[in-house]
């Protein structure tokens, strides 16, 4: 382990507290980064780079009674001491601190889930390697302090996975953690690498000779962690990762910052599922001789289910022949990001962000979560890249499943999942975000404004004209939006439910569309990660729900009937409202942050009254 006078540790990079909110507040975040480095670090506060959490008994409790002390200082703030745009400030707090509450008081996932030590692990390495935002003898050292705390950190680690009496080891969570745990290995490998580079040319050599010491310790720790999941875990792992119907629905009031219930989540999707089938069918027709030239147009009787469905299927089977290669994928999603850059630019969308965008490889320690991500810099590291993900096909699973993953993510679908994750999606946004003064709009980034943005802003661009001239994009562009409203199908029948595989594969595959290779993935997605996808379908909702309340200003602005304006709905756009510009708006929703939904809708209402 580097000697700490011989590290150059990074300032303190929080602003000065100026006011009562402000104070307590700052309060509040040094106590949570020194208990949370890792949330620290993706903040852009990196004065505890060099720090795990602590994954203990000890240390949950110390966690807990932190949160409680603190939210009652918050709490007790008169609201005459709390300046404009404060009392929002002060209640989103209050809900994200009740949120950590959840997480180490009920929800308790360290006691049941060994994934989540993979995921820590693999975010606090990575996030030292991924961007310069300061020396590499900061950064260098705090990897080399890291490394030499992973030891101790799997102790507690292991000793925490004792499952709870509701809720035993998750055997899925195990198997996947084991599968993962070569990631960390790798990252450690990739430290060295850099540091053995950075000596050659004279940079801290200090740091290299220090991570040689301490990186055999460590991975014989890794491979100490992952025989103990092996032998002495697994045979206790009994449970499926299934969370149940009410903590379920008391983590989905969490994640989402929205009273939906499950049950009403559902109906609402089930109703939706069928609106869009029927809007891809509308389009499969049309488009039919397109892409099925050498056979007619199939009957069928209005109603009949399975003969729609194969409709729909024969051409989007058609559209998905037309793919990348493995090795093309990130060429192409450079290129596209491109075009639809200069699209927004053209049509005057909304404003571009400056800040480097890198179209890179999932890591490994990532790759079970999902086929693409945007890591994003936090708001106390602004001007650092942001990194889209994309994950390569396992080409150890043979050449039907790479030619299923491809043909899932064909050249329509890798032209929705740029708009989605670079832009005007996750990158764009969240550079917007950054932008905020509020630290916690910006800090606490909630996931369902997130996704939900990306998700609504495909249909935004594709109403205003992007593709026009294919429709074959819009088809691949409802079956993007089905996939969405399956994913909250698929997580409330999941975890509330008694959904099976049989099931959900059905559900994904016959009924949505989905390439076998995708829906498998997403069925280990879905019991790895509840509540989260919900976040796309739900927040699109919400989000199409603030278009129709500003056009609903914007035409009783203009002097027009606002009851005239025509809800979004499943087809095609709105057209044209009196005094609504889409740039004004989309810029508007997204200047303040990243909060739950329902907080940009009362900021918007009280920015318009």
């Amino acid at each position: 382990m580097t000697d700490p006078a011989n590290v150059s540790w990074q300032p303190d990079s929080l602003p000065p507290a100026l006011t009562p909110f402000a104070r307590v507040l700052d309060a509040f975040l040094r106590d949570l980064f020194a208990v949370q480095p890792i949330l620290a670090g993706a903040a852009g506060f990196h004065a505890v780079d060099d720090r795990w959490s602590d994954p203990s008994e000890a240390g949950r409790e110390a966690r807990l009674a932190l949160y409680a002390r603190h939210r009652a200082a918050i709490a007790a703030l008169p609201a005459t001491e709390l300046a404009p745009g404060e009392a929002t400030d002060r209640g989103i707090l209050l809900e994200q601190i009740d949120q950590l509450v959840f997480a180490d008081a009920v929800l308790r996932e360290e006691a049941w889930d060994p994934l989540a030590t993979i995921a820590v692990l693999g975010s606090g390495l990575f996030g030292l390697l991924a961007r310069e935002y300061a020396p590499w003898s900061h950064r260098g050292g705090a990897f080399v302090a890291r490394v030499a705390g992973i030891p101790a950190y799997l102790d507690a680690a292991r000793g925490a996975l004792t499952g709870l009496p509701d809720r035993p080891v998750s055997l899925v969570h195990l198997e996947t953690a084991i599968r993962q745990l070569p990631g960390i290995g790798e990252l450690i490998a990739e430290g060295r690498e850099e540091a053995d580079r950075r000596a050659a040319a004279g940079e801290a050599p200090e740091v290299a000779a220090a991570l040689a010491a301490a990186g055999p310790a460590a991975l014989a720790a890794l491979d100490a962690f992952r025989d103990a999941l092996d032998r002495e875990i697994r045979p206790r792992a009994a449970g499926d990762g299934r969370l149940g119907p009410a903590l379920f629905a008391e983590k989905l009031r969490h994640t989402l910052g929205s009273e939906i219930t499950p049950e009403a989540l559902l109906a609402r999707a089930r109703a939706d599922h069928a609106a869009v089938r029927a809007e891809m069918l509308r389009i499969a027709r049309g488009i039919w001789s397109r892409w099925i030239p050498a056979e007619p147009l199939p009957a069928a009787t209005p109603g009949d289910a399975a003969a729609e469905s194969a409709v729909i299927a024969r051409v989007l089977d058609a559209i998905a022949a037309e793919h990348r290669r493995p090795e093309e994928l990130i060429g192409f999603c450079q290129d596209e990001v491109a075009r639809i850059e200069a699209f927004c630019r053209e049509r005057d969308v909304i404003g571009l962000a400056d800040e480097p965008l890198r179209i890179v490889w999932t890591p490994l320690f990532l790759r079970a979560y999902g086929r693409a991500f945007l890591d994003a810099p936090g708001p106390l590291d602004r001007g650092e890249p942001s990194h889209f993900f994309i994950t390569p096909p396992d080409e150890s699973a043979g050449p039907e499943a790479v030619e299923s993953y491809l043909r899932e993510d064909n050249d329509r679908m890798l032209r929705l999942l740029c708009i989605h994750e670079g832009v005007p999606g996750h990158y764009l946004q969240l550079a917007w975000s950054n932008r905020s003064p509020s630290l916690v709009r910006t800090v606490f980034s909630n996931g369902m404004f997130a996704e939900g943005w990306a998700v609504y802003v495909e249909q935004v661009l594709l109403d205003l004209g992007y593709g026009a001239d294919d429709p074959a994009l819009m088809l691949t562009h409802w079956k993007f939006y089905l996939r969405a409203i399956t994913n909250a199908i698929l997580d409330v029948e999941t975890h509330a439910g008694s959904l099976d595989e049989a099931g959900a594969l059905d559900l994904m595959v016959r009924l949505g569309f989905q390439e076998e290779d995708e829906a498998r993935a997403k069925w280990l997605r879905a019991r790895l990660t509840s509540t989260q996808l919900s976040t796309y379908y739900v927040g699109a909702l919400e989000m199409l729900d603030l278009e129709d309340a500003a056009r609903r200003r914007a035409a009783r602005a203009a002097g027009a009937d606002p009851e005239a304006v025509p809800a979004r709905r499943i087809g095609p756009g709105p057209g044209d409202t009196p005094g609504f510009r889409v740039r004004e708006h989309l810029e508007a929703v997204i200047s303040h942050g990243t909060p739950p939904i329902r907080w940009v809708g009362r900021i918007l209402e009280g920015s318009a009254s």
